[in-house]
């Protein structure tokens, strides 16, 4: 069974970045579909990052030009890189990769921002 387990996360001050990352127990980030979403409490998980099978990587309106999503060859691993932080990116983040048609998720890192 495909497993991605999600880590990086933390408490940064306004203006901060962090590094998410994402390693799967197989290759599933490597010319696939693959994403990070968020859940903020009290919402609804929201898409954050996306990136196609060539490569192309598509954000959210409210992290454009803040936010990277990166991933390494082996398929194994998915990367967010997090900059200028606000206080409205606080949520859990969770990374999502396609298995067989599946989505695989993980159960999240916490990430907090505040001052």
């Amino acid at each position: 069974q495909v497993q991605v387990v999600e880590s990086g996360g933390g408490s940064v001050h306004p203006g901060g970045s962090l590094r998410l990352s994402c390693v799967a127990s197989t290759s599933i980030f490597f010319g696939k579909v693959a994403a990070w979403y968020r859940q903020a409490p009290g919402k609804e998980r929201e898409m954050v990052a996306t990136i196609t099978a060539g490569g192309s990587a598509n954000y959210a309106d409210s992290v454009r030009g803040r936010f990277t999503l990166s991933r390494d060859r082996t398929g194994n691993s998915l990367y967010l890189q997090m900059n200028s932080l606000k206080s409205e990116d606080t949520a859990n983040y969770y990374c999502m990769g396609i298995y067989y048609g599946r989505n695989i998720w993980g159960e999240g890192t916490r990430v907090t921002v505040s001052s």
